[in-house]
């Protein structure tokens, strides 16, 4: 988290999600309490969901030169449960998904699993923040973790319904039926 600088307006305006988890960070770790931290790459979810609002235009801005690793949240769950069994090792190696996406291949590998056709614009971001985003900082390749892909998430995620090229997203234990 402290790898993004949140120092201005347009900063704070895209990437203050980072800022605030850096501030989480530092009252737990001055805290008196024994502490763990973790910090993972997006979840398959966060990206889902982003790139499925962005699917809803009728031609997206992809922010240009940006990455994301992302990783299944069952996974890192898998990694938590283990450190919050052990003692207190304050800020642990990070874990990320297992492989680097540039934003327009999550972009268009949605659009393929949910048979949609959409025109996509690079727009480059401004700030410090997404510089340092499009240098790397929200990515941990040299920590990736499970067997999860992207490609996989969304084939498990992701399903057709017969006609109207809109995406549902199963329940768990729930398979989605046609109309």
């Amino acid at each position: 988290a402290e790898r993004v600088p949140v120092t201005s307006g347009v900063d704070r305006a895209m990437f203050g999600y980072f800022a605030a988890k850096r501030a989480a960070e530092l009252v737990v770790a001055e805290s008196e309490l024994g502490w763990t931290t973790l910090r993972a790459t997006q979840f398959h979810d966060l990206s889902l969901t982003a790139v499925r609002q962005m699917a809803k235009l009728p031609v997206i801005p992809v922010p240009a030169g940006i990455s994301f690793q992302p990783v299944d949240a069952a996974e890192v769950a898998d990694r938590l449960v283990t450190l919050a069994l052990g003692s207190p090792a304050g800020l642990v190696p990070e874990v990320g998904g297992q492989k680097v996406y540039p934003m327009t291949e999550l972009v268009r590998g949605y659009l393929r699993a949910a048979g949609k056709h959409r025109l996509i614009m690079p727009l480059r971001l401004p700030g410090g923040a997404a510089r340092a985003i499009r240098d790397g900082a929200n990515l941990a390749p040299d920590h990736a973790v499970g067997g999860r892909t992207w490609e996989q998430f969304l084939a498990e995620h992701v399903a057709k319904r017969q006609g109207h090229g809109a995406d549902v997203v199963p329940m768990e234990g729930v398979t989605p039926r046609s109309p």
